[in-house]
């Protein structure tokens, strides 16, 4: 597995014209990047629904993985929702789920996220499970609440016999969309209890916590070990930012080979 995951959402900014060319753009860099090609970074770009099919078939036959910003946790009668199912048949291989946007304009909550979680598993894709506490406290506070809302999102799944590997990221929400990510410090006691909380009997080898929440360029290397990736929003819209992050990744690991 990849020592370093490393992926960006679309949200909901981009058209279908400038989604193409964006994921053009970052498909070819990571298809050539050192990075990539020697397999320390798994890549990852998550677009909105109609987008899927699309990049897709961008991202087919290369180093790209493809995401989805949502999942429903059934079929049947259930108008305007997607599926776990139906998102693997047009190639998506992650799911995001419980982000902090559709906690408070969707009103979901850690039972809501449970199902999701149970569903994107049962359908053998990678949850990808966003975490994060409301208000900023000391790093020791957040690390409790973010191992309560962990253990309330994937714990019915794996105790109900489910198992597949998670993907967890840490997205603090009062840091989502300001101007700075959290303090290292503060990142690297959470992303640690993370990851422990994650070593679990269910939870597959290449399971991971990664950091988002005004994640870019010049974090990772700050971050030490603590967090095994990132997850980008609004920092990667230029793709030179996808570029730099992955430059900083083979820097990371030629120094720890030196040192």
């Amino acid at each position: 597995m990849a020592r370093f995951l490393v992926g960006a959402s679309l949200k909901l900014y981009f058209g279908r014209d400038r989604t193409a060319a964006w994921s053009r753009a970052v498909v070819d860099l990571c298809s050539a990047h050192p990075a990539v090609t020697s397999g320390l970074v798994e890549p990852f770009v998550v677009p909105s629904f109609l987008s899927i099919p699309e990049v897709a078939e961008i991202a087919a036959n290369g180093p790209v993985c493809v995401g989805a910003q949502d999942v429903f946790w059934d079929e049947g009668p259930y108008t305007g929702e997607v599926s776990a199912q139906q998102l693997a048949e047009f190639g998506v291989r992650l799911v995001e789920i419980g982000h902090a946007e559709r906690r408070k304009h969707f009103g979901e909550s850690d039972a809501t996220v449970a199902r999701k979680v149970r569903a994107v598993l049962a359908a053998g894709l990678v949850p990808l499970v966003c975490i994060g506490e409301e208000a900023r406290g000391t790093p020791q506070e957040a690390a409790v609440a973010c191992v309560r809302q962990l253990e309330a999102a994937v714990g019915p799944a794996l105790a109900a016999g489910g198992s597949g590997r998670i993907v967890v990221a840490y997205e603090p929400v009062w840091a989502i969309g300001a101007a700075e990510p959290a303090a290292d410090e503060h990142i690297m006691v959470v992303c640690t209890a993370l990851r422990e909380a994650l070593c679990r009997p269910g939870a597959a080898p290449g399971s991971a916590v990664i950091y988002g929440g005004s994640a870019g360029p010049g974090l990772l290397p700050r971050i030490g070990g603590a967090a095994e990736g990132l997850f980008l929003g609004r920092f990667a819209h230029d793709p030179e930012a996808f570029r730099r992050i992955l430059d900083e990744v083979s820097d990371i690991v030629q120094d720890r080979s030196q040192n």
